[in-house]
């Protein structure tokens, strides 16, 4: 089905950039993932378990076959997708989605080749092992580092206590091979008792996570009422939920020991109060020079996207962008094209293309 792309919108005035937002796809049911593919084409999640196929000129394709079976209740369903660094050679994409299990759902992934008729090969590469969840915290952002290996946030499933259980993989940040092995050289392997796919643990639900232009690793998260944090990942750290937070519970009462202990990482960014962070990438097109290197959020409470300004690591400067549009901002991503490319979250959600204005 093809979907005109309406004219750009008025010029839009920010600190650094004038642009205006160009809808390549409209009617997308709660879309929480995008990816780029070598030709152009993007592929978009529906969280209710639809993958498709969106090309440069807005042309949406029916649903792609072979997606698995995901748990569609709260905040599960299909979530993200990634695209195999060799893909051109392999056509192979990954998919992280909440799969049913005893106790509700878990976050899983899944390996498939892209095909013309859909998906081939699909293989489930990781299933973690949680408590399961009614339908709260599935993380599952997806991301490759420069070492090649596939990082995925895992949320705590609404289960505070185990983000600090090595046991669980609910609550921490994984590193595993393209096929579903624990990475080499993660920091818990060969301990008694831990997980070996645990890179980083103590992350109460992250929906964010990014390659730095250096190769850092870095991801967001949700506080509790209060509290987002963005974190710069270190292998083996642990972020604190829920023995520390800047945030509160939904009651209005403490949560844990404070904001700060001794062995625990401190965010380098702070959302208090919260903006409901989602999607987050590093802009490094070249159609705004002044957002070069500059971070991207989307907001969901907040309904905004946050623009952060970063000098030798640490947060300079912050702006928040398209307050007026009053759209949930699931995913943001830096196009190859130069474009930024957002994807709001409704039943009848958008692919936005930010152009600069002419």
């Amino acid at each position: 089905m093809a979907l005109a792309a309406p004219a750009r919108a008025d010029t839009i005035a920010s600190q650094q950039a004038r642009f205006t937002l160009v809808d390549v796809a409209r009617g997308l049911e709660n879309p929480w993932g995008l990816a780029f593919l070598p030709d152009g084409r993007m592929l978009v999640t529906e969280r209710p378990g639809r993958l498709r196929l969106v090309s440069a000129e807005g042309e949406l394709s029916a649903p792609l076959n072979g997606v698995p079976v995901v748990y569609d209740t709260g905040q599960g369903g299909l979530l993200d997708v990634a695209v195999d660094p060799q893909f051109a050679e392999n056509s192979t994409i990954y998919l992280s989605y909440a799969a049913p299990v005893s106790g509700g759902g878990t976050t899983a992934i899944a390996r498939a080749r892209l095909t013309q008729s859909g998906l081939s090969d699909v293989t489930v590469i990781f299933t973690a092992k949680t408590r399961g969840s009614s339908g709260r915290h599935y993380g599952s952002r997806l991301a490759f580092g420069p070492d090649g290996l596939l990082y995925a946030t895992i949320g705590d499933h609404g289960d505070d206590d185990s983000a600090q259980d090595l046991g669980l993989h609910s609550g921490k940040v994984i590193r595993i091979t393209r096929t579903g092995e624990p990475a080499p050289g993660n920091p818990f392997i060969g301990r008694s008792g831990a997980l070996p796919e645990i890179f980083t643990y103590g992350n109460r639900n992250p929906q964010g996570l990014t390659v730095t232009p250096e190769g850092g690793i870095w991801a967001h998260e949700h506080g509790p009422r209060g509290g987002d944090e963005i974190n710069v990942l270190r292998a083996g750290a642990n972020y604190g939920w829920p023995v520390i937070t800047h945030g509160r519970a939904y009651s209005g009462l403490s949560i844990g020991e404070g904001k700060e202990k001794p062995g625990m990482e401190q965010a380098i960014h702070l959302y208090v109060p919260s903006i409901a962070p989602s999607g987050m990438a590093f802009y490094s097109g070249s159609r705004f020079p002044a957002w070069q290197g500059d971070l991207f959020l989307g907001a969901l409470a907040g309904t905004h996207l946050n623009r952060l300004e970063i000098e030798g690591g640490k947060v300079v400067g912050e702006e928040r962008l398209l307050e007026d549009l009053g759209e949930r901002i699931r995913d943001v991503r830096s196009g190859p094209d130069g474009h930024l490319y957002l994807l709001t979250d409704s039943e009848e959600g958008r692919l936005i293309r930010i152009a600069p204005a002419r």
